[in-house]
C-alpha cells in the first residue's frame, strides 16, 4: 500500500485520546534519536526495570526530571546505579506542551519524561499511568519500529480496548477522561523503521507532570 496514496489521518481513539500520525518530521525525529543515545548513558542511564514481584520488565528505560521505579518517583536512580536523575532539558518539555496544544489544545508544564527502549521481543502489559500527583494529559512520541498500541478503559485491563498502530514520528495524547486508562504494547514489528533513521528497534518518549511539591524527595 502506497502511503501517499493513503495518509494516515488524525483519529480521536477516545474521548481525551488522540492519535497524531506523522507529527514528528525527520529533522525533529533525528535529534531525538541522538538526544535518547545519549541520556542512556551513564550515570543514570538506560536501564532494565525489576517489578515488585521480582520480574522485570521487557521494555528498557531511562528518566529524566524524575525516576520512576514501580510503583513511585524519586530524584534519583533508586534501581539502578543510585545516581542523580538527568535533569529534563526545556526543549522536550517545551516539545510536549506543543505536543499536548496540537491534539487536545492544552499546554502543561511538563517536568518528567520516561524513555523506553523495545527491541523485537520486547511488550508492556497493560497498566495505567497513575504515580503522578497530577492529571495533565500524557504525550507520547514513537521513534523507529511500528508497535501495536492497544488503548484500553478506566475500569479494567480487559476489554473494551482499541488497538493503534504507531510508527516513527508519531504522537499520541491521552487526558481528561481517558487520562487514567489501562494501555500497553502487545507488539512490535521489527525491521519497520525509517531507514535512514538509522534505529534498530522502537523508542517511545512518554512526557508527564508530575505535580510533586518541591520538598517532596
Amino acid at each position: 500500500m502506497d502511503a501517499e496514496l493513503f495518509p494516515r489521518d488524525r483519529a480521536e481513539v477516545a474521548p481525551g485520546a488522540v492519535h497524531v500520525p506523522d507529527w514528528l518530521d525527520e529533522r525533529l525525529q533525528r535529534e531525538l534519536l541522538a538526544a535518547c543515545r545519549e541520556w542512556a548513558r551513564p550515570p543514570a542511564g538506560l536501564r532494565t526495570v525489576r517489578t515488585p514481584g521480582g520480574g522485570t520488565m521487557t521494555a528498557r528505560q531511562v528518566c529524566l526530571g524524575r525516576h520512576w521505579y514501580p510503583y513511585g518517583y524519586a530524584r534519583t536512580a533508586v534501581d539502578g546505579d543510585g545516581a542523580p536523575v538527568k535533569p529534563l532539558p526545556g526543549r522536550l518539555a517545551d516539545l510536549g506542551r506543543q505536543a499536548a496544544r496540537d491534539a487536545l489544545g492544552e499546554a502543561p508544564s511538563y517536568d518528567i519524561a520516561l524513555v523506553n527502549f523495545y527491541d523485537g521481543d520486547a511488550r508492556m502489559g497493560m497498566h495505567r499511568d497513575a504515580d503522578e500527583q497530577a492529571d495533565a494529559p500524557v504525550v507520547s512520541l514513537s521513534l523507529g519500529d511500528t508497535c501495536v498500541f492497544r488503548f484500553g478503559n478506566t475500569g479494567t485491563r480487559g476489554r473494551p480496548w482499541t488497538d493503534v498502530e504507531l510508527r516513527s514520528g508519531d504522537l499520541f495524547v491521552f487526558g481528561g477522561p481517558s487520562r487514567f486508562a489501562f494501555h500497553g504494547v502487545p507488539k512490535v514489528l521489527p525491521g519497520t523503521g525509517p531507514a535512514w533513521l538509522g534505529l534498530t528497534g522502537r523508542l517511545n518518549i512518554t512526557l508527564r507532570v508530575g505535580g510533586f511539591p518541591a520538598s517532596v524527595p
